[in-house]
C-alpha cells in the first residue's frame, strides 16, 4: 500500500513558477512509475507528465511540453514536477499517482492517487 500527499500548490502570476511535491509513504514506492494529472473545472483529469522508476525515461503532455519538468528522489520517496512559464490554462488541481505500466497516460492505469493540490494562475 502506498500513500500519496501532494503540496506546494497555489496562487501564480502568468509566467510564474511552481513546484509540487508528491511524498509516499512505503519504501515500495521507488519501485513503481509515477505521474501527474490535472483536472481544472468541468473537465476530465489529464494526464501532464510520468517518469519510470528508475527517473531515465519521462514522457509529457503536449501542453506542457518544454515547460514542466518532472523528477524524483526515491531516496526521500518524493515526487516533484517543477512547472515554468505557468499560463491561465494550467490552472486545475494537480494529483501525483503511481503503480502503472511504463509510460502510462491513461487515469486507469494507476493504482494509487493522492489527494491533490490547487494550482491557480491568474492574470
Amino acid at each position: 500500500q502506498v500513500q500519496l500527499v501532494e503540496s506546494g500548490g497555489g496562487l501564480v502570476q502568468a509566467g510564474g513558477s511552481l513546484r509540487l511535491s508528491c511524498a509516499a509513504s512505503g519504501r515500495i514506492f521507488s519501485a513503481y512509475n509515477m505521474g501527474w494529472f490535472r483536472q481544472a473545472p468541468g473537465k476530465e483529469r489529464e494526464f501532464v507528465a510520468a517518469i519510470s522508476w528508475s527517473a531515465d525515461s519521462t514522457i509529457y503532455a503536449d501542453s506542457v511540453k518544454g515547460r514542466f519538468t518532472i523528477a524524483r528522489d526515491n531516496a526521500k520517496n518524493t515526487g516533484y514536477l517543477r512547472m515554468n512559464s505557468l499560463e491561465l490554462e494550467d490552472t486545475a488541481v494537480y494529483y501525483c499517482a503511481a503503480k502503472a505500466p511504463l509510460g502510462a497516460t491513461g487515469t486507469r492505469e494507476y493504482g494509487y492517487w493522492g489527494q491533490g493540490t490547487q494550482v491557480t494562475v491568474s492574470s
